[in-house]
This record gives structure tokens, C-alpha cells and sequence, in this order.
């Protein structure tokens, strides 16, 4: 009898949810045919100050203009968006009136789109309505939303693919998140002539993301460790590793072994910009459905807590830590500790990375993992841990109380980590080198 009580009390279902994606060169130019086709009649541009002026948006702009759909352009996205840019772009949604969106740009833009279309259509009692738990309540979506086509022009974040917003709650300096499948695209355009303009610097720092949102995912809690949901609604966006997602996270690792380099090193190479591009789409199906972990949980506060540090190669005006920066500074920390738990999978994932695990035992896996992320962070001119970010280990206390709230992601880990082992963990993020 206890057997089945404790059977009962565990979920035994994954569910697999993604946006359609289009792949290919030039098929920008589309999209306005989409939006006809989806019988759109004003929409939403949604992208940021520095595209608004340059070609994919005027690609968009002009393919809707001879598709006959009327459209009005958003373009105050602010890179790593706050609560308060986010309620910008809401107000203009909701005074709008329009019947879709396209979101262009890099993760921010296209979690600002998803923001608006949701507030828009689904007005709240209050903002943090909808906001993960414990920051805020965590309530779905009542009902589906407006359609948003999503135009990616990093190979970074995945965004295309997911149900998931991600925004920095100025008042608590910490990023927290709106997830729920209701917020997924209709449609994510992945289209390498949108990354031919992507400085180096930032080619780096999105790769890089893709990285740890692969590795995260595949070595997540199994999906059939979470509590079984009251209704199938309340299954939560981040399941756990699960079959499905460990062909996408795998095969997102492989592709950047391969191809990051050479993105980074010549920003003509078609090829590996395209190949980029695929991977953090199929990175963003593999954590969009299995989540990930601590890597991204002790990344908000990083992000959110930001003094002074103003990343290489980015134009902006304020101090910010670029998303992939503040998740890769963390993650050889994470993975060395974490390595035990299922030693398997980290050193299948370090052995598509590069590493050689000829000789290495199930008790190297974490450091095996850790060592081949430094050198990728090597290679690429990424900040030496948290110290180059402005942080020392009197910060520590202020970063583990921004990462215990962050439960969408922290209860992901296969390893669990209160605040005793965070403290240890952002000790050891300070400096790898």
C-alpha cells in the first residue's frame, strides 16, 4: 500500500511543447506572409534601439508592408529587460489594440513580446500575477494568447522555442522569470543572414549560453522525480531531463563544439553562424521542456546585483552582466559539484565538448566537466569568475539570498543546495584561473 501511495505522489509524464521553427537563409522575408496567413491585421514589432534602424528589422517591416498587414514598431526593448521595461511594452500592447505580434532581436526583445501579448490579452489583478513562484503568485494563463512570431538575431537564448520571459525585478536587484507554455511562439524564423552584424564579443557570451542551457538540462532532475501535478495545466514548463530533451541538449553540445569557434573567430563564416543558430534552438527545445538548474538560479543575482561592470563589445549606457557571462562564470563551480550525482552524464556531456575521458573515473566527472568549460571561458575571453564582475566574497551573502528564491530553476538541481553549499559554491565562482 505505501508503495502505491508513493508512486501516486510522483509525476510519470513529460510534456513535450515547442514552437514550430523555420530554418533557412533569407526566409525573414516571409513574414509577412505568416502573419496574412494567421489572418493578422495590425500587429507589434517588438526589437531594441540598436535594430531598429538595421536590416533584419527592415526586412520585417517591409515584408508586412507588402503582405497588406498593418503594424506599429516597439522598439524601447532594453537589453536584459526589467519590470518596469516589460510594463512599458505592456501599456503600448494594450492601448494597441493589435492581434499579433513579431519580435526581433535577441532574447530581450522576444521576452518582452511575450510579456506584453500576455498582459495585453489577460489583464491581472496585479503584475506579479503571473510571476514565478515564491517572488509572485505563479498563476497561468487563463486562456491562449495573442499568436507572436519570434526572429532571433543571436544564436543565444533559445527564446524562439520557449514559453519563458525572464526579467530583472528592480526592487529585489534579482531576475526571475514568467513561464508557462501558453507563451510560446507560433512561429520562431531562424534565419543566419540576422547574425551576420553580431559583434564577437556577443556571438561569445550567447554561445556560451547555449552551452549551459544544454548541459543544464541534460543533467536536470529526472522528470519522474517531481511531484505529480493536481492538473495537467500545472505541470510546470521545466519538467526535468527527460528522453526528449536529451536528444536536443546533446546535439545542441555538439554543434557547438563544433562551430562557436569558428562563429566567434570570423563573423562571415555562413556556415557556422547558421549551425549556431540550430543550436540554440535545439538547446532552447531541450530546456524549455526539461528547465535548467543552479547554473542559471545563482546567475540572477549575479545579473541583477550588478555595480559597475560594463561588458566588452555591448552598446549600452548602464552597468549590466550580459546573461551568458552571468550563467558560464558560475557553471564550472555548479558542475564540479554536482559531478557525483550522476557522473554518467557529465562526462558524456564533457566528452562531446571536446574533453578526453579515456582515463577519467565516474569520481573525475565533475572536475573533467569543469576543466573543459574553463578552457571554452579561456578561448573565449570570458570574465575570470566573479571577481571581474565586481564581486567579492562579502557580496556572497547578498548573492545566495538572491538564488534561494529561485525555485523554478534551484529544485532542478540534481544536487540540492541550500544556503551552506551556495555560499561554498559562489566561493568557488570567484576565480577559476
Amino acid at each position: 500500500m505505501q508503495k502505491a501511495e508513493n508512486t501516486l505522489e510522483r509525476d510519470t509524464a513529460f510534456e513535450m511543447a515547442t514552437s514550430n521553427i523555420r530554418y533557412g537563409k533569407g526566409i525573414t522575408a516571409e513574414v509577412g506572409m505568416d502573419a496574412a496567413d494567421l489572418n493578422l491585421q495590425r500587429v507589434l514589432v517588438v526589437t531594441d534601439a540598436n535594430l531598429a534602424g538595421r536590416e533584419p528589422v527592415a526586412v520585417v517591416r517591409q515584408s508586412l508592408d507588402d503582405a497588406g498587414v498593418e503594424h506599429e514598431l516597439f522598439d524601447r526593448t532594453r537589453v536584459e529587460p526589467t519590470d518596469a521595461s516589460f510594463q512599458e511594452a505592456i501599456q503600448v500592447a494594450t492601448e494597441g489594440a493589435f492581434d499579433g505580434y513579431i519580435a526581433v532581436g535577441g532574447g530581450s526583445s522576444i521576452d518582452t513580446a511575450k510579456a506584453a501579448n500576455l498582459y495585453a490579452t489577460h489583464p491581472p489583478d496585479n503584475f506579479l500575477d503571473y510571476v514565478n513562484a515564491p517572488i509572485g503568485a505563479g498563476k497561468p494563463p487563463p486562456g491562449p494568447l495573442k499568436p507572436l512570431i519570434a526572429i532571433p538575431t543571436t544564436a543565444g537564448t533559445g527564446s524562439e522555442t520557449t514559453g519563458v520571459a525572464i526579467f530583472d525585478l528592480v526592487e529585489m536587484e534579482a531576475k526571475t522569470g514568467i513561464a508557462h507554455r501558453r507563451l510560446k511562439p507560433v512561429l520562431g524564423i531562424v534565419d543566419p543572414d540576422n547574425t551576420r552584424e553580431l559583434p564577437p564579443a556577443v556571438a561569445a557570451s550567447t554561445g556560451l549560453d547555449v552551452l549551459s542551457h544544454a548541459l543544464e538540462s541534460y543533467t536536470a532532475i529526472p522528470f519522474d522525480s517531481r511531484p505529480r501535478p493536481e492538473r495537467p495545466i500545472l505541470r510546470p514548463a521545466y519538467q526535468g531531463a527527460n528522453p526528449i530533451s536529451d536528444l536536443w541538449s546533446l546535439e545542441a553540445l555538439r554543434l557547438l563544439a563544433t562551430y562557436l569557434p569558428r562563429a566567434i573567430g570570423d563573423t562571415d563564416d555562413e556556415e557556422a553562424r547558421g549551425q549556431m543558430l540550430l543550436a540554440a534552438a535545439f538547446a532552447g527545445i531541450g530546456f524549455g521542456n526539461a528547465g535548467v538548474h543552479l547554473p542559471h538560479g545563482m546567475s540572477y543575482p549575479v545579473a541583477g546585483k550588478v555595480r559597475d561592470y560594463r561588458p566588452p563589445g555591448y552598446d549600452v549606457d548602464h552597468a549590466m552582466v550580459p546573461h551568458g557571462i552571468a550563467v558560464i562564470v558560475n557553471a564550472p563551480a555548479v558542475f564540479r559539484f554536482t559531478g557525483q550525482v550522476n557522473p554518467g552524464r557529465h562526462l558524456r556531456a564533457a566528452q562531446v565538448l571536446g574533453a578526453d575521458i579515456s582515463t577519467a573515473t565516474e569520481a573525475d566527472a565533475g572536475q573533467v566537466l569543469a576543466d573543459r568549460l574553463i578552457e571554452l571561458m579561456q578561448d573565449m575571453q570570458m570574465p575570470n569568475g566573479l571577481q571581474e564582475l565586481g564581486y567579492s566574497s562579502e557580496d556572497i551573502p547578498t548573492l545566495v539570498e538572491g538564488t534561494l528564491p529561485q525555485h523554478r530553476v534551484t529544485k532542478l538541481s540534481p544536487r540540492s543546495a541550500g544556503a551552506e553549499e551556495l555560499t561554498a559554491l559562489f566561493e568557488d565562482a570567484l576565480r577559476y584561473w
